[in-house]
């Protein structure tokens, strides 16, 4: 009964962006399984309440439906699409979020001994679970008030700080408790990410990287691997091919000037590199994007 009244709060409730009246709430309706595509994750919860969904992330695949919820406790560059969804089912979902702030506020009002203990080795910067009713019973409260604004601004900060607390103490809390640590291993891998996604048209040094995570070389390529499902370099090449059609959506007819805006020296490494991963020539890509609109959905995992 629980993801039925959440089905019927969010299919009421979802607009084309996703937005709702409380700050950092996102809800999604989905009515055809688009092909994949493209984004960057954002730290969220995202719940499954109807439907399914597939992200890849490097080589790893997470696939979550209804009735589960993916962590991202680090903004990563995914690939995903909702494998189940249709006009008469469509799927739909619920994303909150996750702050490193509010999380570091839980933390230090938590009394000793509130806690799960804490995980050895760096976490996975994604991580799927079944939802537990406790959560599932926070989510229904505070789509609830999406029909009580009277009731919204007092209300909804409580009811997400109890949500952000089920996570927290919840199978994938280790996560999460990470992301409010500032000398975590997933803060230090978290600032690195930030820096190649700010510049990633930059050649780097992955000792220099390390050096600016504040960790080892060893440890920081080790720490990396465990929380992205990559290596720093390939990471920044899907940063790159990412932006590259983002911008070929728009320059349709310079493939060069585009590869060469995002880091690449050579027009054969480039177009090589992304009919790797887009499956065609960025040429042909642009050519089908020129003047249409994409026949895919974001792939944000909410």
């Amino acid at each position: 009964m629980s993801l039925d009244e959440l089905a019927a709060l969010i299919a009421r409730h979802a607009r084309p962006d996703q937005r709702t009246p409380i700050e950092g709430v996102l809800v999604s309706k989905v009515e055809r399984p688009y092909p994949p595509s493209p984004s960057m994750s954002g730290t969220v919860l995202a719940l499954i309440v109807q439907g399914a969904k597939r992200i890849a992330l490097g080589e790893r695949v997470y696939e979550y439906r209804a009735g589960q919820y993916l962590i991202a406790s680090v903004d990563l560059p995914i690939t995903g699409h909702f494998t189940e969804a249709s006009l008469e089912r469509p799927a739909l979902g619920f994303g909150l979020t996750l702050h490193p702030a509010t999380v570091a506020e839980l933390l230090l009002q938590a009394a000793p001994g509130d806690l799960p203990p804490a995980d050895s080795g760096p976490p996975s910067g994604m991580a799927v679970s079944s939802a537990p009713d406790e959560l599932l019973d926070a989510v229904i409260r505070l789509l609830r008030l999406l029909d009580r604004p009277r009731d919204l601004t007092v209300l909804a900060p409580l009811i997400k700080r109890e949500i952000l607390w089920r996570v927290i103490t919840g199978e994938q809390g280790g996560a999460v408790r990470q992301l409010g640590l500032a000398d975590s291993s997933l803060s230090h891998i978290a600032r690195a990410v930030r820096w190649i996604r700010d510049h990633y048209t930059q050649s780097f040094r992955v000792d220099d990287v390390a050096q600016l995570a504040g960790m080892s070389p060893s440890a920081f390529y080790r720490n990396f691997q465990a929380v992205t499902a990559m290596s720093p370099i390939q990471f920044q090449k899907q940063i790159r091919l990412q932006q590259a059609r983002l911008l070929l959506a728009t320059h349709p007819n310079d493939v060069t000037g585009v590869g060469h805006r995002v880091g690449y020296d050579s027009p054969s490494q480039f177009s090589r590199e992304y009919r790797r991963q887009f499956g065609t020539a960025p040429s042909q890509d642009a050519a089908r994007l020129r003047g249409t609109t994409p026949d895919t959905a974001p792939a944000a995992l909410v």
